[in-house]
């Protein structure tokens, strides 16, 4: 057994309770079942064996020996674990709750992801997955058509034709899938992704799709490669660009956030306020500013409704940085995003408290704990770590005098002894 010094020992439980308090900073000790249908972390107890979802909390004190799998955020959701649709009790919220009825429960609820509805471990994939802002399904990059599938990968499965997957958010992901070639689009280039199954019900982002700022993966015929549609800035929206009350919202819609901080700041500068946006939209809502897609864009979303999709697209959008900024607000496109909220501004997703504790060091954490006792416990408590303190320094002294190094060994042997002596 190889030697650790005593300063190894407390390196390596400081480095313990840094890392514990990094994982988890928060204080899990309610259950978010009373703020109602929220967007919030969700997690599924295999364990449990139902398809039902549980919160932050209950996953760490209700659920802490059961097998579960991060579901990440869905919206409008309610924590089942103190509900009757799991057998286990909460032991956060004690009174026992009726089922959810307002939950959505989708494949993510069975352990699947993606369109191919595959399984998800985090040991063997290879692939990055990516969430849509949409349904908060979660989809791997060849399946996007991002990449050539990797040869290690099983044949993917077709899924069914009537299958529609619901769930959002941080779509891109900066992560390279292991041992791959880059993917056709870079997660850096993109903030959002909105699947083809929930592009197929937003008749505004149909329109979107292909133009600038609402990226495309699309190939001219079934023997071609795969390549983007959108990245183009249109350069005339960008230059010689006059804003006034009657046209402010043509200075933004259909263009690209610029990244360069001289070109944004031209941007801005000719950006009204989203509330002066919406007012001038309303005043002129019979002029729609959305780009007109080009034919193979066109011909691949017409399809997205029928059940043989075109084979020179899945109809997936990647929507660039700013996307909420560019839509255009007339009486035409304005209903559909304003059905699906998140598309015009940005949810919040719920966190528990953050915990006083975190981040403290052992000492630290023992002094808090003592203080949290009643006066003869902590006086009790304080007696007995000095008395073992006293013996631990007794067991360790002839080590000093003989200038030996402490070995773990001999750590675990005192305490064993200490143990041995209690029975």
């Amino acid at each position: 057994m190889a030697s650790s010094s005593i300063f190894d020992i407390l390196a390596t439980q400081s480095a313990l309770v840094e890392e514990a308090s990094e994982a988890l900073p928060f204080q899990f000790t309610q259950c978010t079942y009373a703020l109602g249908p929220i967007r919030q972390a969700v997690y599924l107890c295999t364990t449990c064996a139902v398809p039902r979802g549980i919160c932050s909390a209950c996953s760490v004190a209700c659920h802490t020996d059961h097998e579960q799998i991060e579901l990440f955020p869905k919206r409008n959701f309610r924590c089942d674990c103190p509900t009757r649709g799991l057998s286990h009790s909460c032991t956060l919220h004690t009174v026992l709750e009726v089922e959810n009825a307002e939950n959505t429960y989708g494949q993510n609820f069975k352990g699947l992801f993606c369109r191919c509805s595959r399984t998800y471990d985090a040991q063997t994939e290879r692939e990055t997955m990516i969430q849509c802002v949409a349904c908060e399904d979660w989809f791997h990059e060849s399946c996007l058509n991002l990449r050539d599938r990797p040869s290690s990968r099983d044949p993917t499965p077709q899924p069914a034709a009537e299958a529609i997957q619901e769930v959002d958010d941080d779509a891109a992901s900066d992560a390279s899938s292991s041992g791959l070639p880059p993917p056709l689009i870079s997660g850096t280039s993109y903030d959002a992704l909105v699947c083809r199954d929930c592009v197929k019900g937003i008749p505004t982002l149909k329109r979107y799709a292909g133009t600038p700022g609402a990226l495309m993966v699309i190939r001219d015929s079934a023997s071609d490669p795969w390549r983007v549609v959108g990245e183009e800035v249109l350069a005339e929206t960008l230059r010689d660009v006059e804003v006034t009350d009657g046209d402010a919202h043509a200075a933004t819609a259909g263009t690209k956030r610029p990244r360069s901080g001289s070109l944004d700041e031209v941007v801005q500068a000719k950006r009204p306020k989203e509330d002066t946006v919406q007012s001038e939209t309303t005043k002129t809502s019979s002029l729609c500013l959305a780009p007109a897609p080009n034919d193979i864009v066109r011909d691949i979303v017409s399809s997205l409704d029928d059940s043989v999709h075109s084979p020179r697209g899945a109809g997936d959008v990647f929507l660039t940085e700013g996307w909420r900024e560019r839509w255009c607000r007339c009486s035409q496109c304005l209903p559909s995003l304003e059905s699906h909220p998140y598309l015009l501004e940005a949810e919040e997703t719920h966190e528990p408290p953050e915990d006083p504790d975190s981040g403290l060091s052992l000492e630290e954490l023992g002094m808090r704990a003592l203080q949290r006792l009643p006066r003869d416990r902590a006086i009790d408590g304080i007696r007995a770590f000095n008395e073992m303190r006293d013996e631990l320094m007794n067991h360790l002294r002839p080590f000093a005098q003989e200038g030996k190094e402490v070995t773990e060994a001999d750590i675990r042997g005192f305490f064993e002894a200490k143990m041995a002596a209690t029975k």
